[in-house]
């Protein structure tokens, strides 16, 4: 798949900042993000979510030493 950004000439029209390799007559797929205006609930989710992960991992969680750790992951941290 390739990405290329495009403004918009009018309601039927597009024009693409850089050439795509496609035949004359060929058949493009094109997938339309929202505007970014309809995306602030979007953020407002992000931002609530982000708020309770910080109070659920936030500064007063306590440190667990090694010690306690009853079967190490020798993945961890590859």
């Amino acid at each position: 798949m390739v990405m290329v950004e495009a403004t918009v000439m009018d309601a039927t029209h597009l024009e693409l900042s850089e050439p795509i390799m496609v035949r004359t007559g060929g058949v493009v797929l094109i997938s339309v993000s929202e505007p970014v205006e309809k995306d602030a609930k979007r953020h407002e989710w992000l931002a609530a979510s982000s708020a309770s992960l910080q109070m659920a991992y936030g500064d007063s969680e306590p440190d667990y030493p090694a010690s306690m750790v009853r079967e190490s992951n020798p993945s961890y941290g590859a």
